[in-house]
Order: structure tokens, then sequence, then C-alpha cells
């Protein structure tokens, strides 16, 4: 979170730790769900989605804009949707959290 988040946030209420200081989940996932897409290319390359959805959770957002990081942050403070992206065996992967926390659903951005 940049400093100025920071400041409002230990202002204005609870924050999240550091990205390094996130040792435990953050939110619950829901149901997880992949797309076939998604479940066609996980087992075409023996990739195993466990590691990745632990990082969404986690709070270790990918390759998202800072921008959206700080955005998934505050998503997570506030009950919102949080979503992920990871470059999963040279093919763009989301992983979207909904704001309900009802599921998890793995999926190409094509797909969205």
């Amino acid at each position: 979170m940049c400093e100025t988040c920071n400041r409002a946030a230990s202002r204005d209420g609870p924050k999240l730790p550091t990205t390094n200081a996130r040792n435990r989940p953050l939110f619950a996932l829901g149901r997880i769900v992949a797309t076939p897409g998604v479940l066609e290319h996980l087992a075409t390359n023996g990739i195993d989605p466990i590691p990745f959805i632990s990082r969404h959770q986690h709070g270790d957002w990918g390759e998202v804009p800072p921008e959206d990081a700080r955005e998934n942050d505050l998503s997570v403070l506030n009950g919102f949707r949080v979503l992920s992206a990871y470059k999963i065996a040279g093919k763009r992967v989301w992983i979207i959290t909904e704001s309900d926390r009802s599921v998890t659903t793995l999926l190409f951005p094509s797909e969205y």
C-alpha cells in the first residue's frame, strides 16, 4: 500500500499488513471454480492452481497495476470483489473472488 494510503487507513480505520507480511489468508474464497478453458490449460501443462489461489487469498495480487493492487487492498477491507492476475504457463489467468465471498473463479480475461 502506498504511504498516503497507509496514513489514511491508519487514521480512518483498519489496514492490511504490507504485502511481505501477509502470512495468513485475508478473506474467504467460497467455492472455487474454473472455466473449461482454464481447466484444460492447467491440465495440459501439468499445473496445480493451488499456489496461485493461495497467493490471491494472501493478497499477492500478481501482475496487476499498482492502482489495482491498492483497490484490491481496499476491497478486502470493505468486502468488495477482488481480482488477481497471474501468468500461468504463458497465458494470463484472472482469479476473481466475488464480494459476498461465495465463489472464486479462475478464468482467462477473454472469458470475462
